[in-house]
């Protein structure tokens, strides 16, 4: 697949739709991460270089196609006003005469996409009236690009379209992780459930050399193995699956990595009493929180002969320290073989940036996606609507 970036493309004069993501957390009316907001800003900078007019479209929230006041987008205004250096017009029922109006080098942000029912069911006639606002259409938002709608994918299909430079630095990113990976490759996947990463794992076993198997989803495949987790989160009920996921990863010469040793706990809080065990000598009633320190020690010892690794999940409950440490120490050593230039590093999902910027690694790592829920579908193997509809032939 491939696709025209800002570079192919004549802006001059044109007023480009440009499609982000600035779902920010907010507290009252103040945005209290702005991560999302200055990923956008080369983008619409770019756009502004080439003469042509940036206008954000955008969503925030889960309004439900109704208009919900507290989920309008004014409030990311000052935050992407300080981000750009420069006023943005807002504009609530965009029109294009209005839009044609705006002055050279002006930036435009109009009201949140999901305000009308229309945009989430994709509807024909949004995305046209959308066409009819602009002359190119620029998707920058590769968080929202597993979601076919109006403002992601209907719209790339009327208007010449190309990738804004975080969209392409992202699928550029995960091309090399997953496409044509230099080899080996080193997946590690944590979380709490199996069942939520089932398509993930089975399509990671196909196309990678190692997979470390970290967090609550570990306890799983060693209670499939006949490991007395004691009192662990574990889906017992998935026993059969995990075996047959480890039978087909043998059969693609797949290696498993799971905890040797772990560390437990009676109590699920900071700073709460712990010990190191072997995982099979689990007290029947403690609970496993995190990978023990032979585990840590074996998977930096396969990462120093991996050249390319993907990171989704957090090898144990890195929130309440000291279930971090296995996390934070897989983190450091995956951050400094990346700046060594050992290693092409990729991480990406809610926890996983979380656990990287609390292991003080994430800037280290060679990219880190904002994307949840798009992230996690394009390493499913999964094609992603708003990518699709920018691929060129």
């Amino acid at each position: 697949m491939s696709w025209n970036t800002l570079d192919d493309m004549d802006l001059a004069g044109k007023i480009v739709l440009t499609r982000v993501d600035i779902n920010v957390p907010v507290d009252g009316d103040r945005v209290t991460d702005a991560t999302r907001i200055t990923r956008i800003v080369p983008t619409i900078k770019d756009i502004q270089a080439k003469g042509g007019t940036p206008v954000l479209l955008a969503h925030f929230g889960r309004p439900k196609g109704k208009v919900v006041p507290e989920m309008s987008l004014r409030i990311t205004l000052p935050a992407l006003q300080d981000a750009l250096g420069q006023e943005v017009t807002f504009i609530e029922r965009p029109d294009r005469t209005t839009l044609d109006a705006l002055s050279e080098g002006a930036v435009a942000l109009i009201e949140n996409a999901r305000f009308s029912p229309m945009e989430e069911t994709n509807d024909p006639q949004m995305a046209g009236f959308l066409a009819s606002l602009g002359d190119v259409y620029c998707n920058d938002a590769f968080s929202a690009a597993h979601r076919a709608h109006a403002s992601t994918e209907g719209v790339a299909k009327l208007l010449p379209n190309c990738a804004g430079r975080l969209m392409a630095e992202e699928l550029g990113a995960l091309e090399k992780a997953l496409g044509s990976p230099e080899r080996p490759v080193m997946a590690v996947v944590g979380g709490a459930k199996v069942s939520t990463k089932l398509d993930l794992l089975t399509n990671l076993i196909e196309k990678v050399d190692m997979l470390v198997i970290g967090g609550g989803m570990a306890n799983t495949f060693l209670a499939a193995q006949g490991v007395d987790v004691g009192k662990s989160l574990c889906e017992h009920d998935l026993a059969n699956t995990a075996r047959e996921i480890a039978a087909k990863a043998a059969t693609q010469g797949c290696e498993i990595l799971l905890p040797r040793d772990v560390v437990v706990s009676h109590e699920f809080k900071a700073g709460a009493e712990s010990q190191v065990v072997l995982a099979e000598d689990t007290p029947a009633d403690a609970m496993i929180l995190d990978a023990g320190p032979d585990s840590t020690a074996h998977i930096v010892q396969a990462m120093g002969r991996t050249k390319t690794l993907i990171w989704n999940g957090p090898l144990g409950a890195f929130e309440i320290p000291p279930f971090d440490t296995a996390t934070n120490a897989a983190a450091q050593a995956a951050a400094e073989a990346t700046a060594a230039g050992n290693l092409i590093s990729v991480a990406g999902g809610g926890d996983t940036v979380a656990a990287l910027n609390q292991a003080g690694a994430a800037d280290r790592f060679t990219y880190v996606s904002t994307a949840g829920g798009a992230f996690l579908e394009w390493m499913e193997g999964k094609t992603l609507p708003g990518v699709a509809a920018l691929s060129t032939r």
